[in-house]
């Protein structure tokens, strides 16, 4: 099955990731990476903006309220909704100032967990780590390259995880007590096709992946077969997140790094679709 996107919003940032629908801070937020800002759509179509750091890698509702920021080295916390809350950091987690976070997501029992990556892309040096109710992180995958996507089935047992250098998706089993364990792959992107991004789950186990440089989301099955693909006029797609009030569309967010806007004018845009399937509910933080 092949599904046609649509632009919701002109090409608002340079590297658009993460989007997340919370319908306790109003519907959709994501970030414009590498501008370290966090961005918010409006009921009505607009696009709010606040800068919150060098770096804007991840945003999650908490849920005692307020919201978690992954910037380029610390977590940030807001105790408010509002996308102008204070934000206080929970400390460095590292010095390496070649190596940023990138990427993330919580369990079903509320633990943060961040990737980081090498500016320079270089192999090896990211890590996947899960954060301590202090913020303390401690290491879950070591030696990854470019740590990406992360999501979970409907029943909470098995977790989906993308180091986007290895060309697949991978699926690990999860327990409360123990956490993540038995990584193996689900599914494997053929590089002519891109490279594995972000993605999310939807009510089926179906998992929808970005694909970097394939200008498209793929469907996997909970089988690991291939069977719905959505098509975008850009190539460089980010990162997808199901949203709306009944959680029945799916937002795309797309990157505008290194492209030549005059072949691909809507790189850095916020896309949709409709793809007849029901998405998942956010999962929050305890942080």
């Amino acid at each position: 099955m092949t599904i046609t996107a649509y632009t919701v919003t002109d090409p608002v940032a340079q590297h658009g990731e993460g989007p997340v629908w919370s319908g306790r801070w109003g519907g959709l937020r994501w970030v414009d990476m590498l501008a370290g800002d966090v961005l918010a759509l409006t009921p009505g179509g607009e696009v709010r903006r606040r800068h919150v750091a060098e770096v804007a890698a991840v945003v999650r509702p908490r849920v005692s309220g307020g919201y978690v920021v992954a910037a380029e080295r610390e977590l940030l916390l807001a105790d408010s909704d509002d996308l102008d809350a204070p934000l206080r950091s929970l400390g460095e987690a590292w010095t390496d100032p070649g190596v940023r976070m990138n990427e993330g997501g919580c369990d079903p029992d509320g633990r943060f967990y961040i990737g980081s990556m090498a500016y320079d892309s270089a192999p090896g040096r990211g890590s996947f780590y899960v954060a301590g109710p202090g913020g303390e992180l401690r290491v879950v995958l070591p030696e990854v390259t470019i740590s990406n996507g992360f999501g979970f089935s409907p029943d909470g047992r098995l977790a989906y995880y993308a180091d986007t250098e290895t060309g697949r998706v991978d699926v690990l089993d999860y327990e409360q007590e123990t956490g993540l364990s038995g990584r193996r792959p689900f599914a494997v992107v053929d590089p002519s096709q891109g490279a594995p991004d972000g993605l999310t789950v939807d009510a089926e186990g179906g998992v929808w992946v970005a694909l970097w440089d394939g200008g498209a989301v793929h469907r996997y099955a909970p089988d690991g077969r291939l069977d719905a693909v959505i098509t975008l006029p850009v190539r460089k797609v980010t990162a997808v997140a199901f949203g709306g009030e009944e959680l029945n569309r799916l937002y795309i967010t797309t990157s505008a790094l290194d492209v030549d806007r005059t072949e691909q004018p809507e790189a850095g845009a916020l896309f949709a679709a409709d793809p007849g399937i029901h998405g998942l509910p956010v999962l929050p933080t305890t942080l």
